[in-house]
Parts: C-alpha cells; sequence; structure tokens
C-alpha cells in the first residue's frame, strides 16, 4: 500500500468504551506509576486519562486517537518534553498542552512557552491545582467554539449570497476558499454549525455542476482559438504559465505534483511548509475527466488529451489498454520543451513508496545542476485507492477531517519534507500543486453501458450509455471537450456533487461498498479547483 504505515495503538476496554462528552487527556511522564492518583481523582471528576511513559508513544498515541488536553513531563529521558512538545505541536497545532515541571528554571519556561504552552504546573502537582488548569483550559476551548460559530453564522447569509451569484470561474474560486475557511475554522470545535458549513458546500457543489456544464465547452474552445477570455487556467496551460517563467527567470524550479491533493489539504499542511518557504498561492482548474491518465498527461504534455492523442499517438495510451496509462510521463514534458523550444535540463522523478522517497532524497545533491526537476508523490491517491479496497483504512479515514490529518502526519518525517527543506536550504524555488482532487461519494447512480465502457465511478466512457441526463453533464462530442472518440459513437459523462455511477447489476451491493469513498473523475469544487501553490525560501 506504498507510503500507507499504520501504528496500532494497544487500549484498554476502558478507553474503547469512553463515552461521548467525556473530555480525554494523555499524560506524558517516564514515572508512570506516580500517575495513578491523578488518573483515579480525574476518573472521578467524570474525565477519561491515558498514559505514555515517553514521548515517542505520545507522538503514536495522538496519530491515532483524539485528546483534549496534553499533559507532558518536561524531564524525560530520550525524547525530552520540549522536543516532543514542538512535535505535538506540529501534528496537532490545536491541541493545549500543559507542560509539568521540577524546575521553576526561568530559561525553561521561556523555552517551553515560546512554544506555545497552554499552561504549565510545577511539581510536586495538587490534584486540585490539575482541575483548575482543566476547566479554564477547556473553558476556553468551549469560547473559542463559541466565537467561531458566531463568526460563521454572521457570515452565513452573506456566503450563500456569494455561491448563488458566481458568475466565473474567479467567483467559485473565492467562494471554495471561505468554505474551506470555516470547514477548517469550525473542525476542532466539533460545534453543530460544522453541520450548516457541510450543507452549504453541497448546495455549492450543486450550482458548481451546473456552472460548469454551462461553460466548460466554451472553455475549451476559447483556449483552442487562443481567445483573450475569461475561461481559468487549466491542466495544458500551468507549465507554460506558471513553471516556465520562473525558470526563464533564471530560477532553479523545482516541481512538486502530489496527486489528488485537494485545496483542503494544501492548507492542513500549510504552516509546516511555511517554516522554510513564503507561500503564494492560487488556484487552477482540472480539466475532465478529473482523472490522472487525462489530467496529468494533459498537464505534463501542454495539450488537450485529444491534441496527445493526435500528435503524439506513441504516447498516448487509450483508456481500453491494458497497460499504465501514465507511463509517458517524462517523454510528455521533453515533447513539450521540445515544441516551444526551451532547452531547459530536467529531471523526472515518480515516488510510489517511502524507500523510493529515501532514496531521492539521499541523491539530491544529483538534482541541483537541473532547471528544473519534476517530482510525483502518489500517496494521497495510493490512500484514496486503499481506503476503498480496506476495511481498516476506511475506519482509519471515515471523513474528509480523518483525510486532512492523516495527510498532514504523512507529511511530518516524510521523505517530502526532506526534500522541501534541502530546497530551501540551497535557496531555489518550488511549486506545488496537483492534477486533480477527491471527492467523498455518497449517492449510487445507475448507468447502464457496453462492456466497453470505462469503470471509473465519477465519470463513463461507452458507445451506448444509458442515464439521467439530469444528474450528470453528457458530452455526445467528445472533440468538444478535447477529448480523445475511438469510435464516432463514443460519449462521456461526468457525475456531479457526490454521485458516483454504478452499473445496475448488483447495484445495492456497488452502492454500499463505494459509498463515503473518495474519488475523482468527475465535477465538484474538491476535484476541479486545485491548488498551485509557488514556494520563495525564507
Amino acid at each position: 500500500m506504498g507510503y500507507i504505515r499504520v501504528t496500532m495503538i494497544q487500549t484498554t476496554e476502558k478507553t474503547m468504551k469512553n463515552t461521548a462528552g467525556k473530555a480525554r487527556f494523555l499524560w506524558v511522564d517516564d514515572e508512570m506509576e506516580l500517575l495513578k492518583p491523578y488518573v483515579l481523582f480525574l476518573e472521578e471528576k467524570g474525565y477519561v486519562t491515558e498514559c505514555a511513559g515517553n514521548g515517542h508513544d505520545a507522538l503514536e498515541m495522538c496519530r491515532s486517537g483524539a485528546y483534549d488536553i496534553v499533559f507532558l513531563d518536561e524531564q524525560m529521558p530520550g525524547l525530552s518534553g520540549l522536543d516532543t512538545l514542538v512535535r505535538l505541536h506540529r501534528l496537532a497545532p490545536h491541541l493545549p498542552v500543559v507542560m509539568v515541571t521540577k524546575s521553576e528554571d526561568e530559561g525553561i519556561m521561556n523555552q517551553a512557552i515560546g512554544k506555545k504552552i497552554a499552561d504549565y504546573l510545577i511539581k510536586p502537582v495538587n490534584p486540585h491545582q490539575v482541575l483548575s488548569t482543566i476547566k479554564k483550559l477547556l473553558d476556553k476551548k468551549e469560547l473559542v467554539a463559541e466565537n467561531a460559530a458566531a463568526r460563521y453564522l454572521e457570515s452565513r447569509v452573506r456566503l450563500d449570497e456569494a455561491i448563488q451569484s458566481c458568475h466565473k470561474a474567479s467567483d467559485w474560486e473565492a467562494v471554495y476558499r471561505e468554505l474551506v475557511y470555516w470547514e477548517l475554522e469550525l473542525e476542532p470545535t466539533n460545534h453543530p454549525v460544522r453541520e450548516m458549513v457541510a450543507v452549504q458546500k453541497t448546495e455549492a457543489n450543486l450550482l458548481f455542476g451546473r456552472f460548469v456544464r454551462k461553460h466548460y465547452e466554451q472553455w475549451i474552445l476559447q483556449r483552442k482559438q487562443r481567445v483573450d477570455s475569461h475561461y481559468p487556467l487549466l491542466s495544458p496551460d500551468l507549465m507554460e504559465q506558471a513553471v516556465f517563467p520562473l525558470i526563464d527567470a533564471g530560477e532553479k524550479l523545482f516541481l512538486i505534483l502530489i496527486d489528488n491533493f485537494r485545496y483542503d489539504q494544501w492548507v492542513t499542511v500549510r504552516d509546516i511548509v511555511s517554516e522554510w518557504f513564503s507561500c503564494e498561492e492560487a488556484l487552477y482548474f482540472s480539466i475532465l475527466p478529473t482523472a490522472t491518465p487525462y489530467a496529468r498527461n494533459s498537464l505534463f504534455a501542454g495539450l488537450m488529451p485529444a491534441e496527445i492523442a493526435k500528435q503524439y499517438p506513441g504516447l498516448w495510451v487509450d483508456e481500453s489498454a491494458l497497460e499504465s496509462k501514465n507511463e509517458q510521463e517524462e517523454q510528455l514534458i521533453r515533447e513539450q520543451l521540445q515544441r516551444i523550444n526551451r532547452e531547459y535540463s530536467f529531471s523526472y522523478h515518480k515516488v510510489n513508496t517511502y524507500q523510493e522517497g529515501e532514496r531521492l532524497l539521499s541523491r539530491f545533491s544529483a538534482l541541483k545542476s537541473n532547471d528544473l526537476n519534476v517530482i510525483v508523490f502518489n500517496f494521497i491517491d495510493t490512500l484514496s485507492h486503499a481506503r476503498a479496497d480496506s476495511k481498516m483504512i476506511r475506519e482509519l479515514v471515515r471523513d474528509e477531517a480523518d483525510f486532512r490529518s492523516l495527510t498532514r502526519s504523512w507529511l511530518l518525517g516524510s521523505p517530502l519534507e526532506g526534500i522541501l527543506r534541502e530546497v530551501a536550504n540551497q535557496g531555489y524555488k518550488a511549486i506545488i500543486t496537483t492534477d486533480h482532487g477527491t471527492v467523498r461519494v455518497r449517492n449510487g447512480m445507475t448507468v447502464v453501458g457496453d462492456k466497453e465502457t470505462s469503470t471509473n465511478l465519477r465519470y463513463k466512457r461507452g458507445k451506448s450509455l444509458a442515464y439521467d441526463p439530469k444528474r450528470v453533464y453528457p458530452c455526445t462530442l467528445p472533440k468538444n471537450i478535447g477529448l480523445p472518440s475511438p469510435h464516432i459513437s463514443t460519449r462521456y459523462i461526468f457525475a456531479m456533487n457526490h454521485d458516483f455511477l454504478i452499473y445496475p447489476n448488483r447495484s445495492s451491493h456497488y452502492a454500499s461498498l463505494y459509498e463515503n469513498t473518495f474519488q475523482h473523475g468527475g465535477i465538484s469544487l474538491e476535484e476541479m479547483v486545485i491548488p498551485l501553490v509557488t514556494l520563495t525560501a525564507k
């Protein structure tokens, strides 16, 4: 399963039965036998407390479980309290940490406060001091949640109006940014208004689907005719408009493409990347289908898929073929450079496993001489497919919040983090982007097709398709949207919002199997409106 490395944490039956509403704490101290009185005291007050004997165990427990407060001993062998604090803050920025120390040394406390502790206690700790700290922090958390909810409610009507009045692509970019902002702002609170944001996002996706149906063919035509209009930056133009100008200006550039990387996932890891870089954020639009064989090949070739198939038939692998559809990416980049007379030196690397990433990082010095280094990371795509196939991964990634959290955990300590650090140390520029996003699907919709119909759940390509035309974006003339057409009667249909496309045979089985999985290929804000971030070393 590529990068996916899941650590199973042993918990007691009592912990597993922890009821909703009880605050849950983690106490980290190498002298665990001294913690029992505090655990019993807090249990009497209605709280659940788990213990870890060192910083490494604490980090693993925080990766797999949710805690309201962490009590952290400052003096521990191995990974110290301050070092654990730094890693905890990177892993879970909103998690309150209370430093517990024997020392009243001002320097140590200044370091702890500078690393954003929520509070501190001096040993020996009185249980009532612990209770007072808990109440203060939990009350503060509740106040923060109420404040965030109140601010959202104040902006909700205006955001509704903005969603209803989107007339161009840039309007949708602004709306999507704000929806993601509120989604993440309210995520740590568990406040009921989170459901209101989800409803707004669903409504936005419904209208966005209609918007794309109305304008997409026009965008492709305008791009083909080079008409100066309001069509958004699309996959085949990304290299020419965002990548090549930086190299032409004399920059050495790393283009890092993370497959299936959504804008909300970028926002979740922004603070990590911002340690080394200033980040200039933009959004661009994936072409349809929002699937790797189409969107990524288009990005690297600088052409729409139909143009690739026509100009480079040896490099375009038809969807019905058995071989991999993305084995020619390096050659597509080379052809684009030759076509536009750019004599850049470049390298191309595809990273599917942690070991491959480590090997690339160990050879970083060999990349320094290139004008352009393209690196594709497939972790999130691997995770998406694993979630559909594995019950264990489904339990680990239940919703968008879990998806974001696991993305953040992956980046921390991954080869990508090491590569970004090396890029920053050398003062090079980098771009982080993706070929398309992914959306959690909920509603199965039946489609009838022949045996040659494609199998993707968010779009279908075939000769004889029967479907509900109100719930999809149908395209009977693929050339009008820049797609190959193996047969004169070939057509494409694209699912919108949270629908996914299944065949009538055993439809109930497949609806249950794929409901709430993350898929791509269709039309949604999450799949089409994707991050394009330019990084400048600090």
